[in-house]
C-alpha cells in the first residue's frame, strides 16, 4: 500500500510540476515572487493524505489521478497555499475538487492587475448606512456604527469593496434576505456556523460574491480567470464544506455526493489550442496569467 501510495504521488506530482515548468518556461504563468510551487504541493499531498470520503476512504484511494492533478493545478495556478487553508479539497463521487477559501479568494483577487486592497463589513439595523450609484457602479458614501448597533442578530446587509487603479472602487452590497437565500442552498440541516459566527459568514458571502463579480469583468488572462472560475466557488458547496469540516474534529475533508465523473486513472497532458487572443491593454506578467503573446495552454486530462 506504501509502495502504490509512493508511485502516486511520483506521478502525480511529477505530472504537475512538469506542466508548471513548461507553463513558465513559455512564458504562461508568473508565480509570486515568494511562492513556491514545489512546497504547495509537498503541502497539498500531505493534506490528501489525510483526507477521506463520506465512507471513510481515503480520497487518494477513491479519487481518479486525473482529478488530483488538476486539482493540485488549479491550486498552483492560483498561486495558493493549502498550509494557509487558502485552499482545501472535497471528494465528490470518484473526483477531487479543489475549493478555495474566502481567504484564498481574497489572495487571488489581490494578484489581479490594479487591485489594492479588499475591504468587507456588515451592516448592523440603527448603523448609519448610505450608498449611491453612478453608473451602475454602488459606492458607500456613509457608514457610521457605534456599539449599542453592533448586535450580531440584527444584521440587515453586507458589502465589499475592492479598491483598484489608484482610489477607484468596486462595490457589491447584498441585503441580509439575500445572505440567508445563499446559505440555504446547503444541504445541512442545521447550519451551525453561520448561526455561530454571522459577521463572519456574512463577510464570507458577500467577499466571495464581489470577487468572482470583479474577476469576470476585469481585462486578466483568461487562464487565471477560468482557473479561478473552475474553482467551487458556489456559496451552498463552500458554506457545506465550511460546516462538515466543522463537524469533523480530525480535519479531514468529507465527500459530498455527486456523480462519478468517469475520468481515466492516469493523468495525460492534452494540447488546448486557445483562439488568437485579443491584445490587452494591461501587462499580463504577474501571478497566474498568460501573457497575451501566449495563445495555448496544457490541462491535465
Amino acid at each position: 500500500m506504501a509502495n502504490d501510495l509512493m508511485a502516486v504521488k511520483e506521478e502525480t506530482l511529477t505530472t504537475v510540476e512538469t506542466k508548471i515548468k513548461e507553463m513558465q518556461e513559455n512564458g504562461g504563468i508568473n508565480l509570486p515572487a515568494n511562492y513556491s510551487a514545489s512546497n504547495a504541493l509537498q503541502s497539498a499531498w500531505l493534506i490528501l493524505q489525510e483526507t477521506k470520503d463520506r465512507n471513510d476512504k481515503p480520497a487518494l484511494e477513491v479519487c481518479t489521478r486525473s482529478s488530483i492533478a488538476n486539482a493540485l493545478l488549479d491550486t498552483v495556478i492560483q498561486g495558493l497555499s493549502p498550509a494557509k487553508k487558502q485552499v482545501y479539497y472535497i471528494v465528490y463521487g470518484s473526483k477531487l475538487t479543489a475549493m478555495r477559501s474566502y481567504f484564498g479568494t481574497m489572495a487571488v483577487t489581490k494578484r489581479l492587475e490594479s487591485v489594492e486592497d479588499i475591504f468587507a463589513q456588515v451592516v448592523y439595523e440603527g448603523d448609519e448606512f448610505e450608498f449611491e450609484i453612478n453608473g451602475g457602479t454602488k459606492r458607500v458614501t456613509k457608514h457610521k456604527q457605534t456599539l449599542a448597533s453592533m448586535d450580531s442578530s440584527k444584521i440587515v446587509a453586507a458589502y465589499c469593496t475592492i479598491f483598484h487603479d489608484g482610489g477607484q472602487e468596486f462595490t457589491e452590497i447584498i441585503t441580509k434576505k439575500q445572505i440567508d437565500m445563499a446559505w440555504s442552498k446547503t444541504k445541512m440541516k442545521v447550519n451551525n456556523v453561520q448561526k455561530e459566527f454571522p459577521e463572519d459568514m456574512a463577510k464570507r458571502t458577500v467577499i466571495n460574491k464581489t470577487c468572482k463579480m470583479y474577476a469576470n469583468t476585469s481585462d486578466d488572462s483568461d487562464l487565471l480567470v477560468g482557473s479561478f472560475n473552475n474553482m467551487a466557488e458556489d456559496f451552498d458547496k463552500e458554506e457545506e464544506a465550511a460546516e462538515e469540516i466543522k463537524a469533523n474534529a480530525n480535519g479531514n475533508v468529507v465527500d459530498i455526493q455527486a456523480e462519478d465523473v468517469g475520468e481515466s486513472e492516469k493523468p495525460t497532458l492534452a494540447w488546448m489550442e486557445k483562439g488568437a487572443g485579443e491584445e490587452r491593454s494591461r501587462s499580463s506578467h504577474r501571478a497566474g496569467l498568460l501573457s497575451h503573446e501566449t495563445k495555448s495552454y496544457w490541462l491535465i486530462e
